[in-house]
């Protein structure tokens, strides 16, 4: 299959639905719109919400309801991007080709605009008319999917331990814990809120669940290269960060060709995890080759 070709397909579906959902610009709080408009329509891959319509597919129903279960990962993402810019994070000046949110709005409203992102996301996925007669008891499920992933013992809680870690000795084990939370937690909600979209059996959501947990990793090794040997034109950020900021990393425990080619067994093993499913699963397997091969 093309894979380039189905990720624009699906980032234009993802995109138009989520240009119908977000206020216009001129919408009071005006400032607030467009500042939640200036980094949610700023170019992203849509990995997330990708994967999780990959994943819907991959189980073989369909249903409208997966475009707003997706598009509700890309809210949490681009939340979590605006907030990890801030000064007291991270405190980058550049995201995706462009002056990172804080820079153009102001702490303050790069602030709430993240606020607003991440509580959207969790409307988008209880709202009734949006889950195509989604079983209610399914709908609760996905939501509570969407928390796990994305909070204290996800998304936030791996931030709050790559935050703990900075300038500090860590060794393997801490680095992939922070890893499998930070980056690994949201991406398998993303495969898992697809396949349960999706009426997904048990033994189908354990593999999808190992497929996730692998490109998790997998995902996180590629982004550490790249850190390391891309340039701010490819990545859209400045590089080098992680070092000059004292972070650990897996180029900094394996060198950059032992992360590579620990982030292909990772791909491979994947890949392994969807032998049970048929040729409606391949978009997942190109996107796990996909995820380590990309430039940004």
């Amino acid at each position: 299959m093309d894979i380039k070709r189905y990720l624009e397909q699906k980032r234009d579906e993802v995109d138009r639905f989520l240009e119908s959902v977000i206020p216009g610009a001129a919408t009071p709080p005006t400032t607030l719109h467009e500042s939640m408009r200036y980094s949610l329509f700023a170019g992203g891959k849509r990995v997330r919400p990708i994967l999780a319509i990959a994943s819907a597919e991959a189980v073989g129903a369909t249903s409208k309801a997966i475009l707003p279960v997706a598009s509700s990962l890309e809210l949490i993402h681009t939340y979590s991007l605006v907030h990890d810019d801030l000064p007291a994070m991270d405190n980058d000046d550049y995201r995706r080709g462009k002056p990172t949110n804080h820079k153009v709005y102001g702490d303050a409203m790069a602030i709430l605009a993240g606020d607003a992102l991440l509580t959207l996301a969790f409307e988008l996925c209880s709202r009734s008319d949006l889950m195509d007669g989604l079983d209610p008891a399914r709908q609760v499920q996905i939501v509570r999917e969407l928390a796990y992933g994305s909070g204290n013992l996800g998304m936030v809680g791996g931030q709050v331990l790559d935050i703990q870690a900075e300038n500090k000795d860590i060794d393997l084990a801490t680095l992939q814990n922070i890893h499998k939370h930070k980056t690994g937690m949201l991406i398998r909600a993303a495969v898992r809120m697809g396949a349960i979209t999706a009426g997904a059996t048990s033994p189908q959501l354990d593999s999808l669940t190992k497929y996730a947990e692998d490109i998790g990793l997998a995902f996180q090794i590629a982004d550490d290269v790249l850190n390391v040997t891309g340039t701010r034109e490819e990545l859209g950020k400045d590089a080098n960060t992680d070092a000059k900021r004292g972070k650990k990393t897996y180029p900094t425990f394996y060198g950059v060709d032992g992360a590579k080619k620990m982030a292909d067994e990772c791909t491979q093993r994947a890949i392994s995890r969807l032998s049970s499913f048929d040729a409606k699963a391949d978009p997942l397997r190109e996107l796990a080759r996909y995820i380590t091969s990309r430039k940004n």
